[in-house]
């Protein structure tokens, strides 16, 4: 039969139950401890104090009351707890190796919710607490912290994921023999032998408890007691299938002694009473949700924090961020895939519509200035340090040919341009038309570039302007489109080509807010990935990258292999079924939100996210496995919640205004006015019907140019121009009359 070896509360004031270890295992392994771990790391430490606690050195409470005066069970134990982050690697190799040298007994070791370390050992026999700690800190080369944690100290419970060393004594307590001596209470079995849920329509029970005591007038006095527990009982009957066990499991005791407490809720188990649930037992579940809903921002798109990156990632994700400080990693886990996916040649992935796709992938870095945006150069660079090799060799083939033709004069025969010339890594000022050529030479591979301002990407355009360069973004993401120019000069470049480019960016939030403005609901936006870097607190530390060097190198080759060596087809049924889901969960979220700019921007983030699955898939051998799963769907929400954080609001406000435009279609603006009007009333006209293009000087020069309009009055026209006054001219009434 499993034994109590520790006591579980569902946050840090909630009552500390025993629990065997099923119970410890069932709480570790429960997806909303994991993702508590995951935001707290990323930033919100206010859920710290709502993480599950448990109790290593006391097994049993009186009262289920954490306190030293109260623990019935203490055990033979010491929690040691090292604050410095990144070390638990280190730690757990020297406690295993003191192990192994009988020096000390090792019940424990994980990684803490910060990254430091928690050690639990068994304590020696006479020796304090105070001298194990000071002995095994000097042991193990670490300092834990000064601050001992007595038998009724708790310490934050972590996922299972977190979990680095177990020894199967952790389950076998050994009780100090000071309990010999402590009142022993007789106590009603509570727990029962099987587990029962801890939430109630995804809300814990404690939550419940405490709105369900708010709606009965608060906590019992003293006298009241043993009334307050039979009343919250018989409500809770109607959440817990009537199982007074189940009841015990979450209903505290309000001091009532212990026997008192459990008889009083069978009693309210067996009282006879309505099937129907009663008026204060919906009215606490209905705020439970409101409340519950209010608080569940970080999973919305109007989250203040991005979601986190997850704990386990694929190998090569976990590669790429590992010499990069924890600030920087989501950044990096994003910007590394369209240099990945440059590598990549003849290869295509068939999208759930069963349209095929190659991996065109493109990164937009959003960050404020200062904030370290450089972070992602240089495993970008080790990414494309193979292709850079090959690009190198073409571009000597290509200047030798420049020298030799420049070298001969005017009228003689100059050599032709060598063919395979294949460069993919071009240079952020290149122009519109050494764009188009680079794009002729690859013959099917991609091109890539970094930019390090937005405004570069102007000068892909021939004509320098905005409405080519986001055509060209458009045409880049979109498979299979044809891009060039057309000149008649011998030494000019004419080819049409297959857009292949890959690309990342990085600006500054204002600039890339700007530079998008005017075509927010007209594609290009949605086409990119979009990361980001929080600004750091002021004063806070710098932060220390790791070293990249050889052996990165040589961890990093055989996923670039595999990338290069890829051709045709590939299918992954994984990916595609993850591909429907993510689908359906945004559909899901859009319905709830009701936010059609969401649903929008899913559309194509979703195929985005499935063309990074089958990149990683492909780099890891075309073997898939969960790591990939929770990565792209981090990947989606996260490219999801920068686009609704820097763009949500601007986009809404543009798709509200286009829905007050006139919806007949095209209308005469000139009938929408008097016969005589204002310039000031034209004005006002445009601004009514929504109109954007062009200005009012035009629209009035181009109406009195076809002899639709005339002035009115030149003395006032002279005087001030926004009085003047135009009349509609014989010619156009009769061809336009009035209605």
């Amino acid at each position: 039969m499993n034994q109590f070896f520790t006591c579980i509360g569902r946050s840090h004031g909630a009552p500390a139950i025993p629990a065997t270890r099923e119970d410890w295992e069932k709480t570790r392994n429960e997806q909303k401890l994991l993702d508590m771990c995951q935001q707290i790391a990323a930033g919100d430490e206010k859920l710290k104090a709502m993480l599950p606690i448990w109790t290593p050195c006391c097994s049993e409470f009186a009262n289920h009351h954490r306190a030293i005066k109260d623990a019935l069970k203490p055990l033979k134990r010491l929690m040691l707890d090292f604050d410095e982050k990144g070390h638990s690697q280190e730690i757990l190799a020297r406690s295993i190796k003191l192990q192994e040298e009988g020096k000390w007994e090792i019940l424990l070791v994980e990684e803490s919710v910060r990254k430091g370390t928690h050690v639990l050992i068994t304590l020696p026999e006479g020796v304090t607490p105070q001298e194990a700690q000071n002995r095994f800190s000097n042991d193990v080369g670490f300092q834990a912290d000064p601050a001992l944690k007595d038998v009724a100290r708790c310490i934050y419970m972590v996922p299972m994921a977190y979990t680095l060393y177990v020894n199967e004594a952790l389950f076998v307590p050994s009780y100090l023999e000071s309990t010999k001596q402590q009142p022993q209470v007789k106590v009603t079995e509570v727990l029962p032998s099987q587990t029962y849920p801890t939430t109630y329509e995804d809300m814990d029970y404690d939550f419940i408890i405490e709105v369900l005591e708010e709606q009965m007038g608060g906590k019992p006095d003293v006298g009241s007691r043993n009334n307050f527990i039979f009343s919250m009982a018989c409500h809770m009957r109607y959440i817990t299938n009537d199982d007074p066990l189940w009841i015990a499991q979450v209903l505290p005791t309000y001091g009532e002694e212990r026997e008192k407490w459990m008889s009083t809720i069978r009693s309210a188990c067996n009282r006879s009473q309505t099937k129907t649930m009663p008026r204060i037992m919906k009215r606490t579940l209905k705020i439970c949700k409101e409340r519950q809903e209010e608080n569940s921002e970080l999973t919305t798109h109007n989250s203040q924090l991005p979601p986190p990156l997850p704990k386990r990632l694929p190998p090569l994700i976990k590669l790429l961020v590992s010499r990069t400080p924890d600030i920087y990693q989501p950044a990096v886990a994003n910007a590394v895939f369209p240099s990945l996916a440059t590598h990549l040649y003849d290869t295509r992935f068939r999208y759930i519509d069963n349209c095929c796709h190659e991996a065109t992938l493109a990164c937009l870095l959003m960050a404020p200035t200062g904030s370290g945006k450089s972070s992602v150069n240089t495993p970008i660079d080790y990414i494309m340090a193979d292709i850079r090799e090959r690009d190198e060799v073409s571009m000597e083939r290509e200047r030798a040919w420049k020298r030799e033709t420049q070298s001969r004069g005017a009228n003689k025969d100059k050599r032709e341009r060598p063919e395979g010339i294949i460069i993919q890594c071009i240079d952020a000022d290149i122009t519109s038309a050494a764009f188009v050529q680079r794009m002729a030479d690859a013959k099917g591979r991609f091109l890539y570039v970094r930019m390090n301002e937005i405004d570069q990407l102007y000068n892909l355009s021939s004509r320098g302007n905005s409405h080519n360069v986001f055509d060209l973004l458009c045409l880049c993401f979109d498979f299979g489109n044809l891009y060039g120019q057309t000149r008649v000069g011998t030494g000019s470049v004419s080819e049409k080509v297959t857009v292949r480019f890959n690309y990342n960016v990085s600006t500054t939030i204002r600039k890339g807010q700007l530079f998008f403005r005017n075509v927010l609901t007209d594609g290009p936006l949605s086409r990119i990935n979009i990361c980001t870097i929080p600004e750091r607190p002021i004063g806070s530390d710098m932060p220390v990258y790791g070293t990249y060097d050889e052996s990165f190198a040589l961890e990093l080759k055989p996923y670039i292999n595999r990338l290069n060596n890829a051709r045709g087809l590939i299918e992954c049924p994984q990916a595609s079924k993850l591909a429907k889901k993510l689908v359906e969960e945004c559909a899901e979220f859009s319905r709830l939100s009701q936010s059609r700019v969401y649903e929008n921007l899913s559309f194509r983030a979703n195929v985005i996210a499935y063309l990074k699955a089958m990149v990683l898939y492909v780099a890891h051998g075309e073997k898939w496995d969960k790591s990939m799963e929770d990565f792209v769907r981090w990947s989606l929400k996260y490219d999801l919640w920068c686009k609704m954080k820097f763009f949500g609001d601007a986009i809404e406000s543009q798709e509200e205004s286009a829905m007050k435009l006139p919806t007949k279609g095209p209308q005469n603006l000139l009938d929408q006015l008097p016969e005589i009007f204002t310039r000031a009333e034209a004005g006002q006209m445009r601004q009514r019907m929504g109109i954007r293009s062009g200005n009012l000087r035009q629209m009035l020069g181009n109406w009195t140019h076809r002899g639709y309009i005339e002035l009115y009055g030149e003395e006032v026209a002279k005087q001030d121009i926004d009085r003047q006054r135009y009349i509609k001219t014989e010619a156009y009434l009769k061809k336009h009359p009035q209605q």
